[in-house]
């Protein structure tokens, strides 16, 4: 099959390789993402590779001690891709084993994707502040550069990054399982009510000192970890730190809550926010780009730049609406964006 975009037909049935160095047994949206993914390419009848970190040498990455890095995968790799024999090759993180794939696809010549999932250039000033965003974004414009196609959340992030030099964009927007997160009629958490959530990573670009701040009813809940735990959970005694929740009790905490409260000005989506939506929970939010692509005028958040006015007045609304907008929001039109924006290739012989 030549290589192309958007060339791929009913018919077609591809083997595709997904490399990432975020994955188990981190928890976040990226991998979150990359799972429902899979099962989505599976049940269309194409047959799926993660290369992964699990099962290599690796190291913690500084300042994110839970993401390990690959140590020299390029070896490995190169052989794993030839075993593999993929029909496409998406690179969806920059780190060690995004990089050897990049190298192995210029050096062998195959088109390859990738997306953009996490706003480094922030994130990284956010920690090292003698580092200049525009510096990150250099190095990422040299990253993402030769690709077939840069797939990005929504069309507000496109056109931001259009303005920092990216080329050959294409939109793979993002669901939610709304099978495993729905409303619950038993689901209750034990502690004085109305319960605000946060879930996320407990880092300090998510801007959850924001939310840990206000003077709400209730009780806040914050479930997720990171490296500002430590510091923030003896600021706030408060607040309930329960940390890293999946299955039935992430989808619990959801449904059990009565607001779901979204701090983060700088997420590119904000796959958390589907959840809560899903489970039937209202969002409060800041009107910054995740927050307003995911739910815009939708009468199933308060955006506002008074977080406390927002969750106060998020508390008013139906959760049977949350529910609805949700259930519009399926992981299968998202599959289905992903595989028109990727390059097929005949796989590398030798």
């Amino acid at each position: 099959m030549p290589a192309g975009i958007g060339i791929l037909s009913g018919e077609d049935r591809l083997k595709v390789l997904i490399v990432t160095d975020a994955w188990a047994p981190q928890v976040n949206g990226v991998v979150r993402t990359l799972e429902m993914l899979g099962q989505d390419l599976r049940a269309l009848g194409h047959e799926v590779h993660y290369a992964t970190p699990e099962g290599r040498f690796t190291l913690p990455m500084p300042t994110y001690p839970e993401i390990r890095l690959s140590l020299f995968p390029r070896g490995d790799l190169e052989r794993e891709i030839r075993s593999f024999a993929p029909d496409a090759i998406h690179i969806a993180t920059e780190g060690t084993l995004g990089l050897s794939a990049r190298a192995i696809c210029i050096k062998y010549g195959i088109p390859f994707t990738t997306s953009f999932h996490t706003r480094f250039p922030e994130y990284v000033h956010a920690r090292f502040s003698f580092i200049s965003e525009e510096r990150i974004y250099r190095l990422l414009r040299w990253f993402h550069g030769p690709a077939t196609a840069m797939m990005v959340a929504t069309p507000s992030l496109k056109r931001e990054l259009e303005g920092h030099g990216f080329k050959n964009l294409r939109i793979w927007s993002r669901g939610v399982d709304v099978e495993r997160f729905k409303p619950i009629d038993d689901a209750q958490l034990p502690y004085e009510g109305p319960i605000f959530l946060y879930v996320g990573r407990v880092a300090v670009e998510k801007n959850i000192e924001a939310f840990l701040k206000l003077d709400l009813p209730g009780t806040k809940v914050v479930i997720g970890d990171g490296p500002a735990r430590a510091s923030l959970e003896p600021q706030y005694p408060a607040a309930k730190f329960l940390g890293q929740k999946t299955g039935d009790d992430l989808a619990r905490a959801y449904a059990g809550s009565n607001v779901f409260v979204f701090p983060s000005r700088t997420d590119t989506f904000g796959l958390v926010l589907l959840e809560a939506l899903a489970s039937g929970t209202p969002v409060a939010a800041y009107p910054v780009q995740g927050p307003q692509d995911v739910i815009g005028d939708a009468p199933v958040g308060v955006l506002d730049n008074d977080l406390q006015a927002a969750c106060e007045k998020a508390l008013t609304l139906d959760r049977s609406a949350c529910r609805t907008f949700a259930l519009s929001r399926s992981w299968k039109a998202c599959t289905k964006q992903f595989l028109s924006n990727l390059a097929v290739e005949p796989p590398i012989e030798g």
